[in-house]
């Protein structure tokens, strides 16, 4: 009999008369007296004890092995297996952890309030928790080695988060009803291996009934505190905190956090993000939460709102007859106003260089001068800036001044896209129906499949553009419920809402036509191949692009 030298472990060949017949390296550097053609007693001087047993134990130079016998080649020759006895030990220790954390494991899923699903990359189901019986009312072992494919034909899934999951290779987030007819929202994750392929996809199955019910009671139990809280908030003229803040995300809650422990440090903050992601609101919570609340007020300047010849004598105010037309008694401006509380300058990228310069004095001195005054007045001011532009950018152009960009970005805080962030989407959809509800005296819902399309848009507006889209499908919709074919025209053609209620041919052709530049804004890299791609001008590329504001991807 032979065995490959690529065997790990130490091993040895004997005959019926106990002569070895084949070994390997490993055994010959560990046994010396190992010869093809010696005695095993040789090598076991207890050899006859051990005869007739299935394992032999044996030391040699302060090492023990057992040697596992098997009897091969019908009955001719006998193979002795070794294992290091210190290995053997380590072996049945690792062994015995592993069992231990799989338990651990096991207990947890099993114990968690939502339902896990866990599949492997074809979709075949490898494992859930009792939590899925509660939710679907279908027993868990039932869904145990079905494909997700056979759960949709046979109608116990409506649609596949896990088929999505394995397609886009990323988390996704779907919300539908359930063969039991509850709301749920599932949320697949996909665990990859070595070779970054997907090995299997792990599904979050959570209950929408139970929260929806508490969240629609809740409602009511706060709508009374909630006005008496208004009413406060108006009186102490502090920022109106009725807007409410939605952390459930990770990077919001980070965000908050870093925000609460900076708000009583007087450095300046500059806040970036795109248009509508709640610069505002950030910069009102880091005020209310500080001490300059108490003492000074938060007053909020649009840099880009105000036109430039008017936007020094509005932040820095000016002296009597400084300027024909001039108030006889002069005019504090918004620095005046703001001493002891906090500025806010939205679109700081909008300041004029002049006035940058005066700002940088500001910060450096704290002091101003009006327009027209000869001597420079002292104030207690904190800066917050924000701006949705690149400001490292327009320094390197030229646009902005490098030492008050560094005097501005002290203590830098971007706010991630909605679109970073769904967590946080639901919580805020169902905070703007509150407060719209309340506005107008009405009582809509919003359908599950309508939950679903505010979960998967992308929101270029951010959350300006949900709190207003939710604001508008509230006082248009005639019925109680909110569904998808409520959505406007021009959400109808993204690529999560489809068609699906009568248009004009028009109104069809211009759907067809931005979702096919929309696609290829994500694929090129610029307006000359996009034009090239669809066989057209350039010019018209661009006048469509802004047309359906669509912006081309960068790569």
């Amino acid at each position: 009999m032979k065995i490959k030298e690529e065997i790990r472990l130490p091993y040895i060949i004997i005959n019926v008369d106990n002569i070895i017949v084949s070994h390997n390296s490993l055994m010959k550097s560990i046994f010396d007296d190992v010869n093809i053609g010696t005695n095993i007693s040789d090598i076991f001087s207890d050899w006859e004890l051990y005869s007739d047993s299935k394992f032999i134990h044996a030391e040699y130079n302060d090492r023990a092995f057992v040697f596992i016998k098997s009897i091969c080649n019908n009955s001719k020759e006998i193979l002795l297996l070794g294992i290091e006895t210190n290995e053997l030990s380590n072996l049945a220790k690792e062994n015995k952890n592993l069992k231990s954390l799989n338990r651990e494991l096991d207990a947890i899923i099993e114990n968690s309030y939502d339902g896990i699903y866990i599949t492997d990359n074809k979709g075949t189901t490898l494992k859930t928790n009792s939590a899925i019986e509660r939710i679907t009312s279908i027993p868990k072992d039932y869904y145990i080695g079905k494909n997700v494919n056979d759960l949709i034909k046979r109608g116990i899934l409506k649609n596949s988060v896990t088929n999505k999951v394995l397609e886009y290779k990323r988390t996704v987030s779907v919300v539908q009803k359930n063969y039991a007819g509850n709301e749920t929202i599932l949320t697949g994750s996909p665990v990859f291996n070595e070779e970054g392929e997907i090995d299997k996809v792990v599904t979050n199955i959570r209950d929408l009934s139970d929260l929806n019910e508490l969240q629609t009671e809740l409602a009511k139990v706060n709508k009374l505190n909630d006005k008496y809280k208004k009413e406060l908030n108006r009186l102490k003229n502090n920022p109106d905190q009725s807007k409410g803040i939605i952390t459930k995300s990770d990077q919001m809650k980070m965000i908050y956090d870093t925000a609460q422990r900076i708000a009583n440090i007087d450095a300046t903050v500059l806040i970036l993000g795109e248009t509508g992601v709640g610069k505002d609101v950030l910069a009102n919570y880091i005020f209310t939460n500080s001490k300059r609340s108490k003492g000074g007020e938060f007053i909020k300047v649009n840099c880009g709102a105000i036109p430039p010849e008017l936007l020094e004598s509005e932040l820095f105010g000016y002296e009597k007859g400084a300027f024909t037309g001039a108030n006889s008694k002069g005019k504090p401006g918004l620095f005046e106003l703001a001493d002891k509380g906090i500025l806010f300058l939205d679109e700081i990228g909008e300041l004029p260089i002049a006035l940058q310069v005066k700002l940088l004095r500001v910060l450096q001195e704290g002091e101003i001068q009006k327009i027209g005054g000869t001597k420079p007045k002292k104030i207690d001011v904190r800066i917050i800036t924000a701006t949705n532009q690149d400001l490292q950018k327009m320094v390197g152009d030229g646009e902005f001044r490098e030492d008050l960009y560094y005097r501005l970005n002290v203590i830098p805080i971007k706010i991630p896209p909605l679109r970073e962030r769904r967590s946080d989407i639901l919580s805020l959809v169902q905070l703007f129906l509150n407060q719209v509800n309340d506005k107008y005296n009405l009582s809509k819902e919003i359908d599950y499949e309508m939950k679903e399309f505010f979960l998967t848009y992308d929101w270029p507006g951010n959350i300006r553009e949900l709190s207003n889209l939710i604001e508008r499908l509230v006082v248009t919709t005639r019925d109680d419920f909110i569904r998808t074919d409520n959505l406007p025209l021009e959400y109808l053609h993204t690529n999560n809402a489809p068609l699906n209620k009568i248009v004009s041919l028009k109104d069809a052709v211009e759907i067809a036509e931005k979702n096919v530049i929309s696609l290829a804004a994500e694929k090129y890299n610029n307006t000359y191949e996009i034009a090239e791609a669809l066989d057209t001008s350039q010019p018209t590329i661009v006048r469509k692009l802004k047309k359906y504001n669509i912006n081309i991807s960068s790569n």
